[in-house]
This record gives C-alpha cells, sequence and structure tokens, in this order.
C-alpha cells in the first residue's frame, strides 16, 4: 500500500513537470551507470540497469533479465532486447522528481514514470537449468 502511494505521489509530480524529449546523448548523461525503476498504473513495473556503450539488462523484478542495447531514432530512444529484436522505442523526458517515458511518444500508450525507493531490488538469476 505505501509502494503504491509512492509512485501515485511521484506520477502526480511528475506529470506536472514533464519537458521537452532527451536527446541520446542526455539520456546517456543521465542514465549511465545507474539501476532505474518504473511504475505504471501505480504499481511497480520493472527495472533497467544502465551500462556503459548503450547497453542495458532490463527486468519486470521476477529474476529473469534481458540484455539489450539502446539508440536514438529521432526523439525516441529506442530498445533491442536479446529474445526481441522489434525495436521497443519510447520518449523520454525530465521532471524535477525523474523520467518519464512514453510508448513511442503517443498519450494514449503506456507512460512509465521513474520511482524512489520502491523497496525492491534488481535480481537477475542465471540460465534455467534442466535435465
Amino acid at each position: 500500500m505505501l509502494r503504491s502511494f509512492v509512485i501515485l505521489l511521484s506520477l502526480s509530480v511528475q506529470a506536472a513537470g514533464a519537458q521537452t524529449a532527451l536527446s541520446g546523448a542526455e539520456f546517456d548523461a543521465y542514465t549511465r551507470g545507474k539501476t532505474l525503476f518504473y511504475g505504471f498504473g501505480g504499481t511497480v513495473y520493472g527495472a533497467e540497469r544502465y551500462l556503459p556503450n548503450r547497453r542495458v539488462i532490463w527486468s519486470f523484478l521476477d529474476g529473469d533479465c534481458k540484455e539489450g542495447v539502446w539508440y536514438e531514432r529521432d526523439d525516441q530512444i529506442c530498445f533491442v532486447y536479446e529474445d526481441r529484436f522489434d525495436p521497443q522505442c519510447w520518449v523520454f523526458t525530465q521532471s524535477g522528481s525523474g523520467l518519464i517515458a512514453q510508448f513511442e511518444g503517443d498519450p494514449e500508450a503506456t507512460e512509465l514514470y521513474e520511482a524512489d525507493d520502491i523497496g525492491e531490488e534488481m535480481v537477475c538469476y542465471g540460465p534455467d537449468v534442466g535435465v
């Protein structure tokens, strides 16, 4: 309950302060070396670790992590992951509380918000081991 409240509070503060789309250089400067947690609709959505050379690791916080890369295309930051080769493109803006990511820049599409201190960790388990 408290986690949802923190994310909802973050949503309202961030939505009020949205600005212009971040360029690739601005996005890289903000994210490089960080692990950011994202919220959607008042709940935790997932986390992304931003590595050198525009490499990333994404997780829905279920222990299953996907490696990928990002690149800039027009006003969007696009991600391609090891298990999905079609780019996932987002328009990133920055508010006083963090990043806002809107899928393909469409106001009707998914919008994620950077969430502070959600009480979760980004844990990546190794590959599945079977018999």
